[in-house]
Order: C-alpha cells, then sequence, then structure tokens
C-alpha cells in the first residue's frame, strides 16, 4: 500500500487497534487491512508486592493505557502527518487470570490481585477437589473463594468479579463482557454451551450458601463472549479516557477483551488442534490444543480454551525470564565497572550463544529462577538460588545453559503430563516473546525441554497486542461464518515465513540429565524460602 493509500485508509478509520498490558510492558498496535503494523505505542511497568500481594497500581493503569495510546497516536502523526480519529475495530487484553473485584459503582474493592500471587492455595485445592476440575491458584474463582475463606470484609459488597482486560473493557465501553478464552481462567467453561459450566456454579452456590452473601456468583461474572462477536461500543466516556485529547470518536465497536494467552495463540496461528505455542516473559506458558479430553484432572495443566471456545491443555509456570534479566543486569555493571558500554542487544546475544558451547545438561549446575512462588513445583515464596557442587563444570557457558533450561524446568514437569501421560499429540510449537530475538538459541532450547520441533514466525516479535489486533480485525473483516482458524491460516499468515528448529538428541538428553537435577533440587529451593528471610521476616 502506497503512502496516500495508507493516508486515506488511516482516514477512512480501515485500521483496527489492539491493546495488550503485558506484565512488564502495555502496547498498542495499529493495524491496516492487511494485517501489516501502521504505528505502535508502548508503556513500561512493573508489579509491586504490596500488603503480601503482588500488584499494579490503579493509578499505572490509566496511565499506562493512555501513553499506549498516545505514543501510538503521535507515531501515526508522525508518518503520515494524520491526526487519528476513528478506528474500524479495538480490542483490549492482558495476562489472564487474578482478581478484580468492583462495587455497584465500579470502584476497586481491593488493589488488583494478579496471577503472580501464590496466596490461594487453600482455596484452589478445595474447589479442585469439590468440582473435580482442576482450579488454579491464579484463577478469579479461586482469589475470591480465598477472599471468603479469609472473611475479607470486601466479599459482601461485590459487584462484579473480572479480570485485567475485562476491567479495562468495562471502562470504555460500561459493557461487563470477556472473551471465553479470558472468561475460562476466571470459572471453569462448558464445552458444548461456551459459557460457565452450570453444574459448577450451582456447587460453588451450594459451598457458599451459609455465608449469607447478597449475590450468587454467575451475578458477579461478566458475560463470556467467542472471537468476532461485538462486545461493545466505545462510549463518550470511554473515548475521553483512552484518548484524553478528543480527538477520537465514540462509537467504535470493541471485540470480545481477551488474556494474553487467546492473543499469544492467534499471533502465532495456533487455534487448530493438534498446534500449540509457548509465550515468554515474565511468566512461560504453553497451550496445546487438544483433540480429546484428559483421562483425569491434574494440578499442572488448565483447561483453557481458544478465543474461538475450543479446549486447549495449558502450562503455566509463575517464573521464567525475570532472573536471566537479573544476571545480564549483573554483567551489565560489571562491564560498566571495567569502563565499557555495552548494547543490550549485543550482551543477550552473546550471552545466550554461549550457552550453545555448554556441555549438554549445564555441567552439573542448578539455578531456581523463583521471584515468585511456583505453583507447578508447590514452591509458596520466590527465591532465586544458583547452587553448584566442587565437581560442576562452572564456566560462563555452563552457566548461561543451566540459566536458559532453568526458565523453562517447571513448564517442562507439566508438559511432560501432556505428552508422556496423556499421549498428546502435537505437531509443533510457535514460539514468541524477547527471549526469542536472540536467533536459534532459545528455539533450541525449548525444542530440547519439549522434544517437538519449535517455530518462531517473522510475526512473532509483533506480539500479544498485534494478536488482539487481528481479533479487532476479524469481528469486522471475516466472511460470514468464517472460523478463526480459516481467517487466519488463509488471509493472515498464508505467505508469513517461520524458521523452524528440530530437537537436537545431544540437547534433549542433556534436559533430562538436567531436569532429574532439577526435581531432586527442589528440596533446596524450598529450604531457602523456610530458611532464608526478605526483609526481617519469612
Amino acid at each position: 500500500m502506497s503512502h496516500v493509500d495508507m493516508k486515506e485508509a488511516i482516514t477512512k478509520g480501515a485500521t483496527s487497534l489492539g491493546i495488550e498490558f503485558g506484565s512488564t510492558r502495555i502496547k498498542a498496535v495499529l493495524i491496516d487491512e492487511r494485517f501489516e503494523t501502521i504505528a505502535s505505542g508502548s508503556y513500561e511497568w512493573e508489579n509491586l508486592l504490596k500488603d503480601g500481594y503482588w500488584t499494579y497500581n490503579q493509578e499505572d493503569i490509566i496511565t499506562g493505557l493512555q501513553t499506549a495510546y498516545r505514543e501510538m497516536k503521535q507515531d501515526v502523526e508522525r508518518k503520515y502527518g494524520i491526526t487519528l480519529q476513528t478506528i474500524s475495530s479495538i480490542g483490549f487484553s492482558a495476562m489472564m487470570h487474578g482478581y478484580i473485584a468492583l462495587d455497584s459503582a465500579g470502584e476497586l474493592l481491593v488493589p488488583f490481585r494478579t496471577w503472580r500471587n501464590a496466596t490461594t492455595g487453600k482455596a484452589a485445592r478445595e474447589l479442585t477437589d469439590l468440582l473435580q476440575f482442576n482450579i488454579p491458584e491464579r484463577w478469579s474463582i479461586a482469589h475470591l473463594y480465598q477472599a471468603i475463606l479469609n472473611e475479607e470484609g470486601h466479599v459482601p459488597r461485590i459487584d462484579h468479579l473480572t479480570t485485567l482486560a475485562g476491567y479495562i473493557h468495562l471502562l470504555l465501553t460500561g459493557n461487563k463482557a470477556i472473551g471465553i478464552g479470558d472468561a475460562s481462567g476466571i470459572f471453569p467453561i462448558d464445552e458444548s454451551t461456551h459459557n460457565y459450566h452450570p453444574s459448577m456454579i450451582r456447587q460453588f452456590d451450594e459451598l457458599i450458601a451459609g455465608k449469607g452473601y447478597p449475590w450468587k456468583v454467575e451475578e458477579l461474572l461478566p458475560k463470556v463472549y467467542l472471537a468476532g462477536e461485538n462486545a461493545g461500543e466505545l462510549t463518550e466516556a470511554g473515548a475521553k479516557l483512552l484518548d484524553p485529547s478528543n480527538d477520537l470518536q465514540s462509537g467504535i465497536p470493541l471485540c470480545p477483551p481477551e488474556g494474553d494467552a487467546g492473543t499469544g495463540m492467534v499471533a502465532t496461528n495456533s487455534v487448530r488442534k493438534r498446534t500449540g505455542n509457548i509465550s515468554v516473559g515474565t511468566s512461560v506458558f504453553a497451550m496445546i490444543v487438544l483433540e480429546k479430553e484428559l483421562s483425569k484432572v491434574y494440578p499442572e495443566i488448565d483447561m483453557v480454551t481458544t478465543p474461538d471456545g475450543s479446549p486447549v491443555g495449558m502450562v503455566h509456570a509463575n517464573n521464567c525470564s525475570s532472573d536471566i534479566n537479573a544476571w545480564l543486569g549483573l554483567f551489565r555493571e560489571f562491564s560498566e565497572a571495567m569502563g565499557y558500554e555495552v548494547d543490550t542487544g549485543k550482551l543477550f546475544s552473546v550471552m545466550f550463544n554461549k550457552a550453545l558451547e555448554a556441555d549438554p545438561d549445564g555441567g552439573g549446575l542448578l539455578s531456581y529462577g523463583y521471584y515468585s512462588g511456583e505453583n507447578i513445583t508447590g514452591i509458596d515464596k520466590g527465591r532465586p538460588l544458583f547452587v553448584r557442587s566442587p565437581e560442576s563444570n562452572f564456566n560462563l557457558a555452563n552457566f548461561m545453559r543451566t540459566h536458559l533450561f532453568t526458565a523453562f524446568g517447571a513448564l517442562k514437569l507439566g508438559m511432560d503430563i501432556l505428552t508422556k501421560n496423556e499421549h498428546v499429540a502435537i505437531d509443533s510449537i510457535l514460539a514468541h516473546g524477547g527471549l526469542f530475538k536472540t536467533p536459534v538459541v532459545g528455539q533450541r532450547i525449548v525444542a530440547a525441554a519439549m522434544n517437538v520441533p519449535v517455530s518462531v514466525m517473522s510475526t512473532a516479535g509483533e506480539g500479544g497486542a498485534w494478536g488482539m489486533a487481528l481479533l479487532a480485525s476479524y469481528m469486522i473483516n471475516k466472511d460470514q461464518q468464517e472460523s478463526l482458524d480459516v481467517f487466519l491460516e488463509q488471509k493472515v499468515f498464508n505467505d508469513v515465513q517461520g524458521e523452524e528448529v528440530a530437537p537436537d538428541a545431544s540437547d534433549v538428553k542433556g534436559f533430562e540429565v538436567f531436569i532429574e537435577r532439577y526435581r531432586k533440587g527442589l528440596a533446596i529451593e524450598q529450604a531457602a524460602v523456610d530458611h532464608l528471610v526478605e526483609n526481617g521476616r519469612h
């Protein structure tokens, strides 16, 4: 599309916008009708541990939303000399799960409790036993029930329970809506009805009947929408909130708000059965679209859905890249102390590539990048740890390989259940996230862990915000009755190139040796939690 044609398309609003609230960055991506990125903007933010809960300040939520949009809008103005006034469709996505409890006036009753909290263990176990369905600690219903068990004073005043994406959508449309993928991290979904599971709803209400709350749980939950459905329109107040300059028009349709797991599937074209994707960031999760139900309940496996409602086995580990980033920050400090300025991209590239020179198993080294508790391994608090024996082969290559291996250690334990216990067939895994910016290295590590070919598409760097923009575009540009997988396969990814890395036999064997060391060393990690105090307290 020529520069003149693009200006005309933007002026007419022939565009779609996706904004995703990730764990470290809020990103806005505007795409054209060929699904190519026109402009983008972002806002960096960090979670904080406050009163025992991982959270983000409410002010940062709004500031980040407005900043990411404003930077995207300014990007449009720089490139095309146009003030953005209208868009064909908009969608919002965010970190899945967590707990946003609102009163009847739409005010937060407690600070947003993120997926990262490992504070709902008792609730998750009791609900899993009751419903005979795995309820992870991150899920909204686990947070709600734990608040009930804790007899928190805000519970009787809850009017609406949602996720971060659902909250943003509510602010901008006034509609209590949620995409089915994000909904499946709130409460179990009935695959046949594409709604909350009715018998489980009844079981939950019966469980808490003696509490005398003035609500039934289904009354608190947002309405479930499938990909492609209209989930509301941008109100005048919503337009002003998103764009305080008042340039943006109201009335723009919004697609269902989704979780970052759903946008990851869309951004990697992984919504068909037997496909999977792995998303890497502060946390890491792998999602495999299943051909059949699992034989039993596994606490390590979340049963969620694609944005169009297909069942998905999801393995979610709370920790991934944070410890690697911290160590590389230390190496940066060393370089600067020696008088050398180091480019960030070069630092990561050099250090990651050292891992390819290492012993297959990492030379007997062991680390746990647990900045927070890890649900898969039953560790309830974060204690990053590096340990070796006198006999370990301690060098830079093995150090880096060990930290890359351990970034996927908890994920590996969960994926082994799917592949070894349940014999789930996986044709391929598509990977995305910052760790894969360095060519080949991240793919080789994941291929070793999963023993499956791993691809990174040329679009992988676009990320979840782009995936959300695709869902917004799908709502208005799909043909009648065109399914999401066909839309992605034939219209979005038909010409997209990918680089596939097959598992290396030596890497696979080395990872198996490492993961056995990882399993046995969990007692060391637990001891660190038990005995290493933080800020004068455990």
